[in-house]
């Protein structure tokens, strides 16, 4: 976990907030009981995450991709080919949704802004990569480092209960074949 107590409370705070906008329908999937606080989340969030990030073409058309996420200081960050397309439209069109879904009853998911980074951040960013991957981010070709600025962000988990529940009754099925 890298994230400060401020960041943990900033991020909190977030996530208060984009419950106390949310549609009646998320708010009856993403219970009390399953919503994760932030502390919760950055500790669950592995580092790298496969990040489902959706971009949108100039012509208004979405395009989803998986990225290497990385839930640090309160926010995703990643990177891409800075010639790829997703880069292409991440500076020309900034705004992005994002998810993180391991499995059946568990999930983060955000709206906000894609940030180009450069100086400290980019280094910080860099460094932690070069530590992650045992390798120089730099050495992989020209690179695009992104800090992802959400605006909306949930995080839940089914109970452990659930969990249960739905695994025996997979099992059932599937014995019952």
């Amino acid at each position: 976990m890298w994230e400060t107590a401020e960041e943990l409370t900033a991020l909190q705070n977030l996530f208060d907030l984009s419950f106390d906008h949310a549609s009646e329908h998320l708010l009856a999937i993403m219970t009390p009981e399953r919503r994760l606080t932030a502390e919760q989340a950055v500790a669950e969030v592995p580092s790298p995450a496969v990040l489902n990030l959706a971009t949108v073409t100039g012509a208004g058309e979405p395009r989803l991709s998986a990225v290497d996420g990385h839930l640090m200081h309160g926010h995703w960050y990643f990177t891409t080919d800075a010639g790829s397309p997703k880069a292409r439209q991440l500076r020309a069109r900034p705004a992005v949704s994002a998810s993180y879904t391991p499995r059946d009853g568990f999930g983060v998911f955000c709206h906000g802004r894609a940030a180009l980074l450069d100086g400290a951040e980019k280094q910080m960013l860099r460094d932690h990569f070069t530590t992650t991957y045992g390798a120089d981010p730099e050495e992989w070709g020209t690179i695009a480092y992104f800090r992802l600025d959400a605006s909306w962000m949930v995080a839940f988990a089914m109970t452990d209960d659930e969990m249960a529940k739905i695994e025996a009754e997979k099992a059932a099925r599937e014995a019952a074949r």
